[in-house]
């Protein structure tokens, strides 16, 4: 039962069930936010027109069908489509910010939108386009199911399925929507025609009307953008306890001189110190090390995964500060409609973008450390890691596919928010492209999977070559990739083993 919006989190809430005092407390505000627009001011988006067109004041008959119009007219995006686990990161945010009061929308659409994201279905809203200030396009395709239109995922198991087009389908008896097939695999996603009934856990739903501020309250602010870092903070904080278990995997094998993880070592730095504690815990007993100071990529491994914690703490802030402050514009508080610049999302951008380049540096560290634990001269193991070198290539091409990958992740490291253009004739002048930075932190999160699967490979392969005893805390990381990958003896398709880790262990 929630009883404060706090207690939704977009990255774990199941099923949402609203205490009835907290909805009291909408119905409250709504009946005052109605009776406020009896008085016949004008109100941005709700009886005047939006954006360059807000100085166009609408007539009764034009302000009852024009909260659904506001989606009808900015549903612009297609294919590739957020993953269902994202999209439904996307409602839980909405339903955030709904439940702070600031949108004065009715229990009626709180409901309406609690239905759909018990369903389990979730929109098809597009991860790509949302070239405005704020969300407007993608959350229009994020409402559009509520009221009867768009189209809805199935829900999925699967966590890490890149979003395509290709996956969602129609049933026979109806059209099929942009980006779906007739074909496809065995068991494909299938889409559900928003325009009949929305599917529900128990039933249908039917589509919702709209009333007045309702329609531009679901397209105000930045929830899908703080929705879906929250499920990617979430994802970092498992990505980095990985990062450091293989870093100390690492370092265990080559038996690297400990003294750059001394507490001693992390003064003044909180994160640094914890950081450095993991690793001596994980990495276990200090033997005699191979040499005074090991490679750079294995000496930095704390101070690179602090800073990825770190940069991961001021995102979940940034995170809470856009579900805690006001985003909706115009915004109902103490009595009055205000209008604010809430949607700005130079918060979350800022933060995402932070994050996306720590996580690159951490791939690009990794990759190096890889390419270590390939050499002779730091290992003391054979070349490449291969049983015989020569007639056997070992682990070499590894190697290869982590240098492209981090190639793919720099390029993901361009502040999103350093280029503005203007929409709407100019009332639109700047954005912040906050949707398109968080997209940004998901594929970082993908591909620094990636090269942390590379090295976990390499760090498996060289303890199994090495007389080097696997360390205690990290002999259950060992296990779990021996139970999904057999034991190197030759060369083989190691695509395989690399996705067998990133399905089963990372």
């Amino acid at each position: 039962m929630i009883n404060d919006p706090a207690e939704l989190d977009p990255a774990s809430a199941d099923f949402i069930e609203l205490a009835p005092a907290l909805l009291e407390r909408m119905a409250a505000i709504r009946a005052a936010a109605l009776q406020t627009l009896e008085s016949g001011e004008p109100v941005y988006g709700v009886n005047t027109g939006m954006g360059n067109l807000s100085k166009v004041r609408l007539t009764e008959a034009e302000q009852r069908v024009h909260q659904r119009n506001l989606l009808l007219g900015r549903a612009v995006g297609s294919p590739p489509w957020l993953p269902p686990d994202e999209a439904r990161a996307v409602l839980i945010g909405r339903l955030k910010t709904f439940l702070t009061g600031d949108s004065a929308v009715s229990i009626g659409l709180i409901q309406q939108l609690v239905a759909l994201i018990n369903s389990g279905h979730t929109p098809t809203i597009p991860s790509e386009g949302a070239g405005s200030a704020g969300e407007i396009i993608p959350l229009a395709h994020a409402a559009g199911p509520l009221v009867g239109l768009g189209w809805l995922q199935p829900p999925t198991a699967s966590e890490n399925r890149a979003p395509t087009g290709a996956e969602v389908r129609m049933p026979t008896s109806a059209t099929t929507p942009p980006g779906a097939t007739s074909g496809g695999s065995a068991s494909p996603a299938r889409a559900v025609d928003g325009g009949a009934e929305l599917r529900r856990a128990d039933g249908f739903l039917p589509a919702f009307v709209l009333a007045p501020k309702e329609g531009i309250a679901l397209l105000a602010g930045t929830p899908g953008a703080a929705g879906r870092a929250a499920l990617h903070a979430s994802r970092v904080r498992r990505l980095a306890d990985q990062l450091t278990a293989v870093a100390a995997g690492a370092i265990a094998v080559v038996g690297a001189n400990r003294d750059p993880y001394q507490a001693l070592a992390a003064r003044g730095d909180d994160v640094l110190a914890a950081e450095f504690g993991r690793l001596r815990e994980l990495a276990g007993p200090e033997p005699e090390p191979r040499s005074l100071q090991a490679p750079v990529s294995f000496r930095v491994a704390g101070h690179v995964n602090a800073h990825v914690r770190r940069t991961l703490q001021q995102l979940e802030e940034a995170v809470e500060r856009a579900f805690t402050g006001v985003t909706d514009s115009p915004a109902y508080l103490d009595g009055d409609f205000v209008g604010t610049a809430g949607f700005h999302g130079i918060d979350l951008a800022a933060y995402c973008d932070h994050l996306t380049t720590a996580l690159v540096h951490a791939a690009e560290v990794s990759t190096a450390r890889l390419h270590r634990l390939l050499d002779p001269s730091v290992t003391g193991l054979t070349a490449q890691l291969a049983r015989e070198p020569g007639p056997q290539a070992g682990l070499v091409a590894i190697h290869k596919r982590a240098v492209a990958t981090t190639h793919q992740l720099r390029r993901l490291t361009l502040p999103t928010a350093i280029s503005t253009a203007e929409t709407s004739n100019g009332q639109e002048d700047v954005q912040t492209f906050s949707w398109e930075a968080v997209g940004n932190l998901a594929e970082a999160i993908r591909l620094t999977r990636q090269t942390t699967a590379c090295e976990l490979l390499a760090v498996r392969q060289a303890f199994a070559l090495s007389a080097r005893p696997i360390p205690p805390r990290l002999q259950d990381l060992i296990q779990a990739v021996d139970d999904v990958v057999p034991p190197i003896d030759a060369d083989r398709p190691f695509g395989e083993d690399l996705t067998r880790l990133l399905t089963n262990v990372l």
